[in-house]
């Protein structure tokens, strides 16, 4: 075998051995979720009473759409304000304290979650009676502790995209007459859309996911989904976290597909448009 070969097989077995170390507890997980005994690591046979025993479970169930409804408005938030910083940076020209600005909406990439929720624990302390939430934080809390780090890393989605925009196009569109609002909607938003939704998809996901943040900014009666995980695999790994694992796997793939194909849609539609252009041109 040639050196070339030799070195494409190494290569390909690495790849190989990566997928697998990366996937392989995963698929574990999801298979052990039809395992008929409570132990999770010995098969017994096939059943699907931890998925009727999970949604049985009405802690689980709350704490499930408690997290659902923040990461929802939490995307939400994130996309426009996000969308917003994303402008200032890449549109507006250089002002006092931009420099300043820009580290300020980067920084909670880099600024450990420990730090980022105790600061934000500390602010609501301080601050809280002032804005009418004082001892009892929440749902409302959660929200505003998970927009603040979440922002940060849709910002860079969308700032790169804006980054790689032909402004010739937003520059033609008001040369036409068209005001700076009107050329956002009809030309900027189409055009970073995926984006959009890369960055909403990544918000969700995020907040979804955190345990730390959500642990200093909570109160007693808003429990997120990774706090109850959390404080139920403590006392044991239960079957029911194997089927909640194995849904919010499916139902993120799901919203992955779906994400990448409104995504490649829109593509070749602003591929067409410029092929259509250019022919006419």
């Amino acid at each position: 075998m040639s050196q070339a070969g030799r070195n494409s097989a190494f290569t390909k077995g690495m790849l190989v051995l990566g997928f697998v170390f990366l996937y392989a507890p995963i698929l574990s997980l999801m298979v052990y979720s039809f395992n008929e005994s409570r132990l999770v690591t010995v098969w017994s046979g096939f059943s699907v009473k931890w998925y009727g025993e999970l949604f049985a479970d009405q802690q689980m169930m709350d704490a499930a759409w408690v997290s659902i409804q923040v990461a929802f408005w939490t995307a939400c938030a994130s996309v426009v304000l996000g969308t917003m910083a994303a402008m200032v940076m890449t549109r507006f020209r250089q002002f006092p304290g931009k420099t300043i600005f820009g580290g300020l909406i980067t920084a909670p990439l880099v600024m450990p979650e420990v730090i980022t929720g105790l600061s934000i624990l500390l602010l609501f302390v301080s601050i809280g009676p002032l804005i009418g939430i004082g001892g009892q934080r929440g749902m409302l809390t959660i929200w505003i502790a998970h927009v603040t780090f979440c922002m940060a890393f849709v910002t860079v989605v969308i700032s790169s995209r804006l980054g790689e925009l032909d402004r010739s196009l937003e520059e033609a569109a008001m040369d036409l007459g068209a005001n700076r609002l009107k050329v956002f909607f009809v030309i900027t938003l189409p055009i970073i859309a995926p984006a959009l939704i890369s960055g909403w998809l990544l918000a969700f996901t995020l907040s979804l996911d955190d345990l730390v943040i959500a642990s200093f900014v909570s109160g007693p009666s808003s429990t997120t989904l990774p706090m109850k995980v959390f404080s139920s695999v403590r006392l044991g790994v239960s079957p029911k976290i194997n089927a909640l694992a194995t849904l919010m796997i499916a139902a993120v793939s799901v919203a992955a597909v779906i994400g990448w194909w409104v995504m490649h849609r829109e593509e070749r539609k602003r591929q067409r448009d410029a092929q259509l252009a250019l022919q006419k041109g």
